[in-house]
Parts: structure tokens; C-alpha cells; sequence
């Protein structure tokens, strides 16, 4: 490995990945380093029994930023959208045809006749809606003002669990909350063929064939600088990268320890609040109860949906299910039993036929809710650090682009952009 490099990015995920492959393209000498000893972060997908199994549930939205970064880099994948039929909700403790249309609107026993009136006019009106305004206003202050009956602010406020993966209704912004459902509605999401290392191989061949050198099971211990620059990266093992630029492709906490010299980012670090869930993912030889594709929690923070359905995930007969807790509210065996007992109501007899199951206990959706407090998407950090020059940001946390991948992708290419507008400068060029 070359020593010097025009660029060292901090971290393999899908932030890292792609802007590494962006730069790479352009010209630039890069170096990406990752301490776990294969890229994709939580983007990786486990191979068993036949079974791609993500952790938790992924979904690629079509039509936001992740989707227009994966087409300029030339990722492939293939995918469908989630089940349209089969679908029911969970309140207190009763399943319901979830509502999808005039007609399973009229007939669902979830609302009465007060609720199925005002949610017919939600369904029609939630497209129109400005969420501009709403920018600094909590989720669960706009459920209050915004919808009259009980029933109906339960239904939208499932919705808007279902499309960011939040529950905290209370800090995340009802403006990007709304934004995210918009974008749902509008264009749909994929479930991948083989998983979301689908992604990440992609990614990881864009990059690579741009010429990036990416190394795994590497650590990076402190980002240095001289005169307020920039310097070098300094690795675990000893080693030393000398740049004049660093891209940190990882959570407000790693990046605020790499570069103790940088006020605004303990800022962030301090601020962030990170998006967690409870996920059981379970792999069936088959389907127990044929009709049942989707549950959704309305009175409570749940999830449960067959991947399989869509997306090439299981081997033939076979079915895999994602179930999640949203919160979590409930921790450790608390929240894995609850999870449980949602999968023992939806699909009796699904142990019977039981090949594997992993519980994730406490996985990080996002690194940071979008907040009210600061006005939603204007309080994230952009991607140039403002107290040390040639540092740069990228992640699921960070630009004024949507959520989760498509903010980290969103990042990774605003980031390479920055970057490349900056020009190459190596530590040599300074000094001369």
C-alpha cells in the first residue's frame, strides 16, 4: 500500500463504498478502510440453509437518492415491492383487514364509522400535504392537531413508523416524517433478490474497479492535522496515511473520537440520538398460514413481514420472515418475547417448521433521529466539518437528503462532490 493517498475514507458501508467509488472515478488515489474483516456495515446480508438473511428488514426506496447513486455507479439488482395482499393490522390485541382502498376501508372492523370517514379523507389528502411547515413540529404534536379521532391518528402514526423505522414520536420532525411517507406512496419500495449485499458487492466492484484500495480488518485510530488541515489518518496497526483529505463514512460518535480536534463534531456526537429496533428474523422450510403476508402494530411499535414473497430470499417452498419491535420499548428477552408472541399469533405453527432464527436485540436503524428540535433535516451536520479543513461526512446521519440509505448515499455522493471541488491536496502540496 502507497503511503500517500489523495483520500482515506473511514469506513465500508454503503456511505463509504460509494463515495470512495466516486472519487475513484474521478482520478483520485483512495484508500478505504474498514476495521471489520468484510465492507457493508448493516447492509450485510447472512448466507444460510439456503436463506439470505438481511439484518432485519431492508427496503430500497424507488425514487430517492440511494436509487439515483446505485444507477450512477452502475449497481444492478433486482427486487419487487412488498405483498399487496395479506396484509392485516394488529390493535389491541385483534387483527383487521388492513385498510388498502375504498372498499377494505368500509368493511375493516379497525375503525368505526366516525374514523372511516376522516380516513378517507387522510388517504386522499396525505399526498398534498406541505411538509415544510411541520419541519419543527414532533410527530406526536402533529397526530394531536392534525387528525380528530383516536383511530385514525394509531393508523397514521403505524404509518410513519412503517416508512422511517422510528418510533420516537416525540423528537423525530413530523416534516420528514410526512416527506418520508410521501416518498412512500408515490414510488414504493423493493425488496432485493439475494439481500442487500447485492448492494454492497456492487458498490464494493465500483469501487475497486475505480482503482480504490480497500482494506478490511483495519482500523483507524485518530485523524491528524497540521495548521488546521488535514494531515494524516493513523491506523491501529501502527501505519500511517498521509492525506490531505478524510472522509468519515461512520456514526457522530466514531467520527467525533477520530478527530478530537473538532469542536462541531462532539457537538453532533453529543446531540445525536440514535434510531434502535428489536429485530426476529426467522427462516421457515414453509409458509403455515398461506394467507398471511404483513402485520403492522397500531397501538404498538410492531412489524412483521414475509420478505420471501417478493424478493428471492429463500430456497424453494421456503419463507422468510422480518419481525421488529420499533424502539425498542421493551428490551433484551422482554422484547424477544414479545416478537415471539406476535409470530406465534400471526403464523401458528410456525416453530414446527423452524430452520433458523436470529434475534437482534437492539439494532441501529439510523444514527440519528431527524429531530423538531433544530427544524428537522436543517439540524443534521453537512458534509464539510467548518473547523477542520479537508475533513469530510458522509452517513445515514448527515446532509439535508432524506433518510436512512438514502441519506447515507445521498452523502457519500454531496461528500465526493465537496471533495472534488476542493481540488487534491496532499500534505506535500501545503508544505511546498
Amino acid at each position: 500500500m502507497q503511503n500517500t493517498k489523495d483520500v482515506v475514507v473511514i469506513g465500508g458501508g454503503l456511505a463509504g463504498l460509494a463515495a470512495a467509488a466516486y472519487l475513484g472515478r474521478a482520478g483520485r488515489s483512495v484508500a478505504l478502510i474498514e476495521k471489520a474483516h468484510a465492507p457493508g456495515g448493516r447492509a450485510a446480508t447472512q448466507e444460510s440453509h439456503g436463506f439470505s438473511m438481511n439484518l432485519g428488514a431492508h427496503a430500497l426506496y424507488c425514487g430517492g437518492a440511494a436509487h439515483e447513486v446505485l444507477g450512477e455507479l452502475g449497481v444492478r439488482f433486482t427486487g419487487a415491492p412488498p405483498p399487496a395482499s395479506g396484509a392485516f393490522a394488529l390493535d389491541r390485541g385483534a387483527f383487521h383487514t388492513m385498510p388498502s382502498g375504498a372498499l377494505s376501508l368500509l368493511t375493516t372492523g379497525l375503525f368505526g364509522l366516525a374514523a372511516k370517514l376522516e380516513m378517507a379523507r387522510v388517504l386522499g389528502g396525505l399526498a398534498a400535504m406541505n411538509p415544510a411547515p411541520l419541519a419543527s413540529v414532533p410527530v406526536s404534536a402533529w397526530l394531536r392537531d392534525a387528525f380528530r379521532t383516536p383511530e385514525v391518528r394509531r393508523f397514521v402514526g403505524m404509518l410513519v413508523r412503517l416508512t422511517t423505522y422510528c418510533a420516537d414520536d416525540d423528537r423525530q420532525s413530523a416534516g420528514a416524517a410526512l416527506a418520508q411517507l410521501q416518498l412512500a406512496f408515490a414510488k414504493g419500495v423493493l425488496y432485493l433478490d439475494g439481500g442487500w449485499k447485492t448492494l454492497v458487492d456492487g458498490l464494493r466492484g465500483a469501487a475497486t474497479a475505480a482503482g480504490v484500495e480497500i482494506l478490511t480488518g483495519v482500523r483507524a485510530t485518530r485523524i491528524g492535522a497540521e495548521g488546521g488541515a488535514v494531515s494524516f489518518v493513523e491506523l491501529a496497526n501502527g501505519e500511517r496515511l498521509d492525506t490531505g483529505a478524510a472522509l468519515v463514512a461512520a456514526s457522530p460518535r466514531a467520527a467525533a473520537a477520530l478527530a478530537p480536534e473538532s469542536p462541531a463534531l462532539a457537538a453532533h456526537a453529543a446531540r445525536a440520538v440514535p434510531v434502535h429496533a428489536a429485530c426476529l428474523d426467522v427462516a421457515l422450510s414453509r409458509l403455515p398460514r398461506p394467507r398471511f403476508r404483513v402485520a403492522l402494530g397500531v397501538d404498538r411499535p410492531l412489524y412483521l413481514s414475509l420478505h420471501s414473497d417478493a424478493a428471492r430470499l429463500a430456497p424453494a417452498g421456503g419463507a422468510l420472515f422480518h419481525a421488529v419491535q420499533y424502539g425498542p420499548e421493551l428490551a433484551g428477552r422482554a422484547a424477544e418475547r414479545e416478537l415471539e408472541d406476535l409470530l406465534d399469533r400471526a403464523l401458528p405453527g410456525y416453530r414446527d417448521v423452524l430452520v433458523e432464527r436470529r434475534f437482534l436485540p437492539s439494532l441501529v436503524v439510523s444514527n440519528a433521529v431527524v429531530a423538531a428540535e433544530g427544524g428537522g433535516y436543517a439540524a443534521r451536520p453537512g458534509v464539510r466539518v467548518p473547523d477542520l479543513d479537508g475533513l469530510f461526512l458522509a452517513g445515514d446521519w448527515v446532509g439535508p437528503t432524506g433518510m436512512l440509505a438514502d441519506a447515507s448515499l445521498g452523502s457519500a455522493r454531496d461528500a465526493a462532490g465537496a471533495i472534488l471541488a476542493r481540488g487534491a491536496r496532499r500534505p506535500l502540496d501545503r508544505a511546498a
